[in-house]
């Protein structure tokens, strides 16, 4: 299980220029599946753009290779002397960066590009420039400026010194194009849909967001004005970190502003969102909604969902899944194709891999495993679990505080506690497996082979690993249900009365979590040879048992206090 989790993983987001034939979209497929190891995630065909975004992630060295193999297939398959779409391209794979995902620095990522980048210049005689991390130069680092003059004037760029290619042959390749390679962060694609026909329009939109602007004209001539040093002056747009221009979707019938949002922290999604409607609306035309093109990073549709949620001064303080569905229909993802997020959030996609996690199945189901003959899940699933209801009991109590009529000006104070409910309980439902994962890792270190003094020494290593692990999942349950008693007395304090009753009961599962968890650290920590950690995880335990008992003791006399009995 460690081991799996520092696996390094990379993203590749290649585009090629294909929309339209599904056979030939599904043939790159193919060959990028072909590649042990590799996970496809995404393929997002688009008609009118002509181009095809595909998502797949991997370990580096697999992700390289089916990479090589896509632009490979690409070369065979397309022909961009019969290419024409809407978004800027060069070739027949236009573009292929590389995202780190897991236990892997950008820096890392880039020097895979630069392997990628020399393979495909060399067996596919095909000219490849890097960019972003990767960029060889400062002046290529920016995709629109290797960009610029795209396939048509590939002949008259590869003809100038200053464009050498990084790798292949500085040479007009009439087929395929050339292609360009990379690493940068997560970026994402993003259309905003407007009620109007206009690409004049959009393009009005999308200068006035985008980090570049516009170029300021003279009002007398209409021509550009220039600095000393003869380069056009910009009237900054509002976003950093975003790219826009403006294009008329025939297949939809409407103009977009079409973005690639590259700094997430600079320009949250939602804030892009909020200043394509600032600007339509100045300009007499409204957003519609909006459509995401490749995958997107689950804590991008949180942040947006806490966002719309706060701003109709409603408590953010709910589940993940509701926070995923406000963003959707605040940003009005679904107005042009279903959005369903279980394939587009990268973080669904990847945990996705066809296992049944307890906490996936109903109530009878977990009961009915938990009462059958197999020792897991067993007490310390149930504790977590148990952990996870109080935690809940609190939260509900939180956003019931929110929501109370004449309390509006308190909402965000019971907001941002509902919130901190909503981390220990989902802290606690991720337990649920670990937990069970933790006693299923100790019964294989125990059936593991024993004939040799290696395996012997192989064997005694994994039990003491998977014990340890079956130490420190309870012993972080008892952690986060302890933490969860402040909150629980908060929301008897200062929460709606009506539900005194219902933190009280939370009071009582933090107690049975803390001391049920406890219970499974101190079973585990006799088999263990680090004595010193058994003994410092085995005080801890006790400690918290007596802290829960003392605390479940003060706030149930507390709710009685109030109730009056």
């Amino acid at each position: 299980m460690e081991a799996q989790q520092m696996r390094q993983l990379l993203e590749c987001v290649p585009n090629f220029s294909e929309g339209r034939d599904m056979g030939v979209i599904r043939q790159i497929t193919d060959a990028i599946e072909s590649v042990e190891g590799i996970r496809l995630l995404d393929v997002d065909p688009g008609r009118a753009t002509h181009r095809t975004v595909v998502t797949f992630v991997g370990e580096p060295a697999a992700v390289v290779e089916a990479a090589f193999r896509a632009i490979q297939k690409a070369c065979e398959l397309i022909d961009m002397r019969q290419h024409s779409g809407e978004h800027p391209r060069m070739g027949a794979t236009d573009v292929c960066p590389l995202v780190p995902v897991s236990n892997i620095t950008l820096e890392e990522a880039a020097d895979w590009a630069r392997r990628l980048a020399e393979r495909v210049g060399r067996e596919l005689d095909l000219p490849v420039y890097l960019y972003e991390a990767a960029a060889s130069r400062p002046e290529r680092k920016n995709l629109a400026h290797i960009r610029a003059g795209e396939y048509e004037g590939l002949p008259e760029k590869l003809a100038h010194p200053d464009w050498k290619p990084d790798f292949g042959p500085a040479r007009f390749n009439p087929k395929s194009g050339a292609t360009v390679i990379g690493a940068r962060d997560f970026l994402i694609a993003y259309n905003v849909n407007l009620n109007t026909t206009s690409t004049r329009r959009a393009n009005a939109v999308a200068f006035d967001v985008r980090e570049a602007g516009r170029v300021v004209k003279d009002p007398a001539t209409g021509k550009p004005l220039r600095d000393e040093h003869g380069e056009p002056i910009r009237q900054p747009g509002m976003l950093k970190g975003v790219k826009g221009i403006g294009w008329y979707i025939e297949e939809y019938g409407i103009a977009q502003v079409s973005m690639n949002i590259t700094d997430l922290q600079a320009t949250p999604l939602h804030i892009a969102f909020e200043a394509c409607c600032q600007s339509a609306e100045r300009r007499g035309l409204r957003v519609t909604g909006s459509e995401l093109v490749g995958m997107v990073p689950l804590r991008v549709l949180l942040e947006a969902g806490r966002y719309f949620l706060k701003k109709q001064q409603r408590s953010a303080g709910v589940s993940e899944e509701e926070l995923v569905k406000i963003a959707v229909k605040s940003l009005g993802l679904s107005e042009l194709a279903p959005f369903d997020p279980k394939k587009k959030i990268i973080e669904y996609r990847l945990g996705d891999d066809g296992v049944k996690r307890l906490i996936d199945r109903d109530l009878r189901a977990f009961a009915n495993e938990t009462a059958s003959e197999s020792p897991a899940p067993g007490g310390g699933s149930v504790s977590a679990y148990v952990g996870a209801l109080g935690a809940a009991l609190a939260t509900m109590v939180a956003n019931l505080s929110a929501h109370k009529r004449g309390w509006d000006d308190r909402w965000e104070t019971f907001s941002d506690a509902a919130e901190t409910g909503q981390r220990l309980k989902d802290a606690l439902l991720r337990a649920v497996d670990e937990d069970t994962d933790a006693f299923n890792a100790i019964m294989a270190a125990f059936g593991l082979p024993k004939s040799t003094e290696a395996e012997k020494a192989q064997r005694k290593a994994a039990i003491e690993a998977a014990t340890r692990r079956a130490i420190e999942v309870p012993l972080q349950v008892v952690r986060t249900a302890l933490a969860s008693f402040a909150l629980i007395r908060q929301m008897i304090e200062q929460g709606n009365p009506n539900s005194i009753t219902d933190a009280g009961v939370g009071a009582l599962c933090a107690r049975a979590a803390v001391c049920g968890a406890a219970l499974n650290v101190l079973v585990n920590t006799g088999g263990l040879e680090d004595r010193a950690f058994a003994q410092a995880a085995a005080d801890e335990a006790n400690r918290a048992m007596a802290e829960a008992n003392r605390l479940e003791q003060e706030i149930t006399a507390l709710v009685r206090q109030k109730m009056g009995v």
